[in-house]
């Protein structure tokens, strides 16, 4: 039960045993430590009794086997997401935790919400904020303080696996935790227009504090981008400044020198900023400064959530519209990129205050070594090269389907809002298929997969039956991008890439060469057109001239006897 103003009061007067006059452990400590996964939630839970401003629920289950918490604030006290006016309001969500080595965004979303509670802080009324406290619980909870050796603070903190020891900013497309499922809920059921993740840097040696990455702006379509490029975040770098925190775009090299310039970070879909793009809410991944001072760190990274909660109101309007836009726009594309290349001949200028780079000898290898010299502070204009070319672009089929039993991707496509329904009889269509052509897997093992690349298929049209219960996926929804960046095998992050398909590599049905030789002999007796084949294959390949495995492979695979499964591709694409 929520406590009247009264009862507050009252506690104040006993002496302030309420929250409101209690401090975090990072205000208690001068900013030196940061919150137990236990001390947030406890913190959050007990805002919730005494504010009618604030809710506390648990959507998922994570790895570690506890509930993800979600805590709703808003100046109505309206916590039944689904009665939200999302004609008037914007949602926010924060996401904080994800790597808790990195615990800033912890302790600044604490502060924020108990500033809210107290009216230091007003909510707008057009805002809906969304905290995850905690995302990698099984992380924060394996809590320790040599895991950060760039790090400056604080004295503890959580680490970077969770509980399988996965980095759950590299597993939102491929949703092996339990973590990554309960976000794929949460974020579809807020539908948020504004995504921020909490996190620290590592890297070069500069000035500010903390940097903003955006996500890609043309994945976001044009228009969406476009504004987001020349409206608002130019407004969230004047208004940080406004507030004496320096911000500049996230500096992604580390010893290469600021005159050559900056990309901006390319984020595919496995992280935070591109999973979100994939459905039109604008993404922004703060990194703070490892070097500076924890507290430092923390107070900017609330100074960004204030700024971003007040611009995204100023701007709800906009916001609410252009999203509607760049979402009937998904739907309507006939075309998808897979792919993403940084375009070299075009670049914005901008402001870059770091230090010189200088060199002496190494006390660990005797060597010379780099290091970023403070006493030789900078401020020039660098380029930041932030276009991106789109390139692997394949035409949008009316829609896609999945025979039954490939449960893995259909389950995910579900759980991301795809609407989709089983074919209700058999039935024969005609369909582009592909084949997987070549690709490489790699050597070693990356967040528990060893993903396949440099994929190239070969498409066809045939007739296919198709049965009962296999997977019919129209595309004419908002979930459009995200279909195609999942269910196409070369993009980036689909389910081919993260090996969801890799039984379809593996050819199931063999033969003994002792036994085929002789079926094969009669197969060329009977086939000319295979015998001159094999002929003209002799005659380019010496080697397999004299190979007779490869020549008996090269007719199997010829022949009616080899297995039409093999290297298929099991996701059609209905051309109408």
């Amino acid at each position: 039960m929520k406590l009247s103003s009264f009862a507050i009061s009252i506690l104040f007067m006993l002496g302030g045993s309420s929250l409101l006059s209690q401090q975090t452990r990072f205000e208690k400590t001068n900013g030196k430590e940061s919150a137990t996964y236990n001390e947030a939630i406890d913190f959050y839970k007990q805002l919730s009794k005494i504010s009618p401003l604030v809710s506390v629920k648990t959507l998922g289950t994570t790895d570690a086997g506890f509930p993800l918490h979600l805590v709703l604030v808003n100046a109505h006290g309206n916590f039944s997401i689904k009665q939200w006016d999302r004609k008037k309001n914007v949602v926010l969500l924060i996401n904080n935790g994800i790597h808790p080595g990195e615990p800033d965004g912890i302790d600044a979303s604490m502060l924020l919400v108990r500033d809210i509670v107290e009216k230091k802080i007003i909510v707008p009324k057009n805002v809906f904020l969304a905290f995850i406290p905690v995302y990698n619980i099984g992380g924060c909870l394996n809590r320790g303080g040599a895991t950060r050796v760039n790090q400056n603070g604080p004295l503890d903190y959580g680490f970077r696996g969770n509980s399988q020891n996965l980095d759950l900013n590299r597993d939102f497309t491929k949703s092996d935790s339990r973590e990554a499922k309960s976000f794929a809920q949460i974020f579809h059921l807020l539908d948020p227009d504004i995504l921020i993740d909490n996190h620290v840097s590592d890297g070069a040696d500069y000035q500010p504090t903390i940097t903003l990455l955006t996500t890609q702006y043309n994945k976001l379509g044009d228009r969406l981008g476009d504004w987001l490029k020349n409206t608002f975040e130019p407004q969230l770098y004047a208004d940080m400044r406004k507030k004496g925190n320096d911000m500049i775009p996230y500096v992604n090299f580390e010893s290469a020198q600021p005159e050559i310039g900056m990309e901006m970070f390319y984020d595919p879909p496995r992280y935070s900023s591109g999973y979100a793009a994939l459905f039109q809410t604008i993404a922004f991944m703060p990194e703070t400064h490892m070097l500076k001072p924890f507290k430092d760190r923390v107070l900017c990274t609330y100074a960004l959530l204030q700024t971003m909660m007040e611009k995204a109101s100023v701007n709800a309007a906009s916001i609410i519209q252009e999203r509607k836009i760049a979402r009937e726009a998904v739907k309507e594309a006939n075309s998808f990129a897979l792919a993403w290349k940084s375009d070299s001949s075009h670049y914005s200028l901008i402001r870059y205050s770091g230090y010189e780079q200088a060199f002496k000898k190494s006390s660990a290898t005797g060597l010379q070594k780099m290091y970023y010299d403070h006493q030789l502070p900078f401020t020039k204009n660098v380029k930041l090269f932030d276009v991106f070319l789109p390139y692997k672009i394949i035409n949008k089929p009316t829609a896609y389907i999945i025979p039954v039993g490939w449960n893995a991707v259909i389950d995910l496509l579900r759980l991301n809002g795809v609407s989709l329904q089983q074919l209700k009889k058999d039935t024969l269509m005609e369909v582009e298929l592909y084949h997987i052509a070549d690709y490489k897997s790699s050597l070693q093992p990356y967040e528990k997969h060893h993903r396949n690349s440099q994929v190239k298929v070969k498409a066809s049209k045939k007739i296919v039956q198709f049965h009962q219960g296999d997977w019919y996926i129209p595309m004419n929804q908002i979930a459009n991008r995200y279909i195609a960046e999942m269910l196409e095998p070369q993009g980036d992050d689909s389910f081919f890439a993260w090996n969801f398909f890799d039984a379809i590599l593996q050819q199931k049905e063999g033969y003994s060469d002792y036994r085929w030789e002789d079926v094969a002999g009669e197969i060329l007796k009977n086939d000319s057109a295979l015998q001159q084949k094999l002929i003209i294959k002799k005659q380019a390949d010496l080697n397999f001239a004299n190979n007779a495995h490869a020549q008996l492979d090269f007719i199997f695979k010829n022949s009616t006897y080899y297995e039409k499964a093999h290297m298929l591709y099991p996701v059609y694409r209905l051309i109408q």
